[in-house]
């Protein structure tokens, strides 16, 4: 294992026992959901082409404490069609440290509230792909919104490639992440807009072939009758899907999100 790595995996390692740390030390909130989502996703052109409904399942929590926060979520993606995704897994891990709660100041600069150095962790079992995402938050305060915040970070390929049974070895490359919550009422009842807005550079594969940039963005509308429960959609446009320039995804799944 390279040195880089040695270092990534204490890192992240020291940030998850901080996010399970018991409450009274480490947790100051934390969020639980269960998304069940329904729709007709495309299928890359390299794995055959057209389209499968899915259903997706998804364990997602958020945290903060002393020092920062935590996000994680795994998807099992169960495709109605067989192939492409019938039965796979695919999750996400960031950690962030913020700056101002470490040094106690306030690091205000114009709309950036906060600065913090964030580490990412990306895996996807069938095709065997794990990236690693260092790199820095910038936390943004805009009026109305309960969070937003733009993430600048590498884009490191640590899968083995072909060679392992799994999709081909990347090149290195960079990512830009919006992420947000917006929170509203209309009458009685309680709505949100909440998400993210992704940008993955060009790079190129072990085979020297081009992987096409991508724009991810995967807004929620979401209304939420109780504490607990929300219904809605969440809105899917993926241009160049998993970095193929002959698939452009855009398309709307039902969405249940159950809060514990």
């Amino acid at each position: 294992m390279s040195g880089f790595r040695q270092v990534f995996y204490r890192c992240m390692l020291a940030l998850l026992a901080c996010a399970w740390m018991p409450p009274a030390f480490a947790s100051g909130w934390s969020v639980t959901e269960l998304h069940v989502q329904y729709g007709n996703l495309d299928v890359p052109k390299f794995e055959g082409g057209g389209h499968a409904y899915h259903l997706i399942y998804t364990l997602q929590r958020a945290n903060g404490w002393k020092y920062g926060d935590n996000f994680f979520f795994i998807d099992v993606l169960d495709s109605r069609s067989s192939g492409f995704q019938d039965f796979d897994l695919y999750a996400e891990w960031y950690s962030n440290l913020s700056l101002g709660r470490i040094t106690g100041r306030e690091l205000t600069a114009g709309v950036i509230s906060d600065f913090g150095f964030i580490l990412g962790l990306n895996w996807a079992r069938d095709a065997k792909v794990r990236k690693f995402l260092p790199g820095i938050r910038l936390a943004l305060d805009i009026k109305g919104f309960s969070f937003a915040n733009l993430d600048i970070m590498a884009y490191i390929d640590d899968s083995r490639g072909v060679s392992s049974g799994g999709a081909p070895k990347e090149h290195d490359a960079f990512i830009v992440d919006f992420n947000f919550a917006r929170p509203f009422r209309v009458g009685g009842s309680s709505f949100s807009i909440e998400g993210h807005v992704e940008y993955v550079g060009e790079r190129k594969n072990e085979f020297g072939d081009r992987v096409a940039e991508w724009v991810l963005a995967q807004p929620q509308f979401r209304w939420n009758p109780s504490d607990r429960l929300s219904l809605g959609i969440e809105y899917q446009y993926w241009m160049n899907k998993l970095g193929d320039r002959d698939t452009d995804e855009n398309t709307v799944q039902a969405l249940l999100v159950w809060k514990f």
